[in-house]
């Protein structure tokens, strides 16, 4: 079996698209998800699965949602190897000890035309960022909620973005890490 993670975009958050992580996970069971596990409230999961077809088993998980909590989220998905890669390939290490300033946006697809020059123009003197394949990382000193920047990043990389701080994805790579074979 494969260790996947699963990041599902816009859920529990100021009210809307209630999903709790219990109903989250019952729900996976019963698709034949194996040991799944969820972190904090936002969706994030890892599970176990034979299934290959990454882009089918997300369709497919958020069909299901939509059937039993009736929204569609779209889902990220995510083999454990790539999110621990994406750790590793963090270009702002001095960043990792304030874990609420250092985000990685996981993208659905490589942007091929993104508009980098810009979020250049909107980071202020502190912010910095970059783009590696599929994440965009994003440091904010300044705290993520006075970001100009950051409000920008999806438009201007053109393709769908869901973010995860510093401390999320290293616990995910935790737990992906402890229930992988």
């Amino acid at each position: 079996m494969n260790t996947f993670i699963a990041l599902l975009r816009g859920i529990n958050v100021g009210g809307h698209n209630k999903l709790p992580m219990r109903d989250l996970v019952a729900l996976l069971d019963a698709m034949g998800l194996v040991n799944v596990q969820t972190y904090i409230q936002s969706g994030n999961v890892v599970f176990q699965t034979d299934h290959t077809d990454l882009p089918a088993l997300a369709r497919e998980m958020s069909t299901a949602i939509e059937a039993n909590h009736g929204f569609k989220p779209q889902v990220m998905m995510l083999r454990l190897v790539d999110l621990a890669t994406a750790v590793a390939n963090n270009p702002f290490p001095a960043a990792q000890d304030n874990y609420k300033t250092l985000h990685f946006y996981f993208l659905e697809s490589v942007p091929h035309t993104p508009d980098l020059a810009l979020l250049e123009s909107l980071k202020t003197e502190h912010e910095q960022f970059q783009l590696i394949n599929k994440v965009f990382y994003l440091h904010t000193p300044d705290g993520i909620g006075r970001s100009k920047l950051a409000t920008k990043v999806e438009k201007a990389l053109g393709v769908a973005t869901t973010a995860r701080n510093w401390r999320t994805v290293n616990k995910m790579v935790e737990i992906g890490t402890a229930v992988a074979p």
